[in-house]
């Protein structure tokens, strides 16, 4: 099946790529820049993941639309939140309907370019904190792209049922160089190890018993 896959250049989105690079034929890897504190870091770690795998890159422009919605994410918002990574801490830092508004241009983006299937990382991890994770969400969602589309364009969720853990495992046998992810909501060259995605991300290499070979500013 010929695929676009959903790229933020984090450890989910990696592995979905290398995971359709493995399963189908990948046509190209979908970025979004909407304005995130940590577009510069993410974005280029993505354009490096598709870069290494020989997959064409796009890069969509979605910061008009960032001044619109209300989320500490977003450049200009509140302070990111520090701590665990849950619904009380984290909710701040949702951008409302963002897997929305990034499948509903990727459906269109798919067609466009031939192809079948459009692939997002979403996964168990996030169903709690993320409306637009859930799986009740995205099959929703995949029938309206299917039946709004000429091409029938599905929604493949291949880790929907799966932890960040158990992503990181499978991305480890894939070879995912997760060295060149990012995952920090504060943005800075290195993570801070203090925001809830930083604590996310360090208990997921426990997790699945991998070395993280990512560099925290705190421990």
């Amino acid at each position: 099946m010929n695929t676009l896959v959903l790229l933020s250049g984090g450890v989910d989105s990696s592995t979905a790529l290398h995971w359709a690079h493995r399963e189908h034929s990948v046509a190209a890897a979908l970025a979004f820049d909407y304005g995130s504190n940590h577009a510069q870091q993410e974005l280029a770690c993505a354009a490096r993941q598709a870069g290494q795998l020989g997959i064409p890159f796009l890069r969509v422009d979605l910061r008009p639309l960032a001044q619109h919605l209300a989320s500490a994410l977003l450049s200009g918002g509140a302070a990111i939140p520090t701590g665990d990574y849950d619904e009380e801490n984290m909710k701040q830092t949702v951008v409302p309907f963002r897997n929305g508004i990034f499948l509903s241009v990727a459906a269109g983006i798919a067609e466009s370019r031939g192809a079948e299937a459009v692939v997002i990382a979403a996964h168990a991890g996030d169903h709690s904190l993320y409306p637009d994770c859930r799986e009740e969400y995205m099959q929703a969602m995949a029938s309206a792209i299917s039946l709004g589309t000429y091409a029938g364009i599905c929604v493949l969720r291949p880790f929907i049922s799966m932890s960040k853990g158990d992503i990181v495992a499978l991305g480890a046998q894939l070879g995912v160089p997760f060295a060149d992810t990012y995952s920090c909501y504060c943005g800075g060259t290195r993570h801070c190890g203090r925001c809830g995605t930083c604590r996310e991300r360090r208990e997921a290499f426990r997790a699945a018993g991998i070395p993280d070979p990512t560099p925290y500013e705190a421990t």
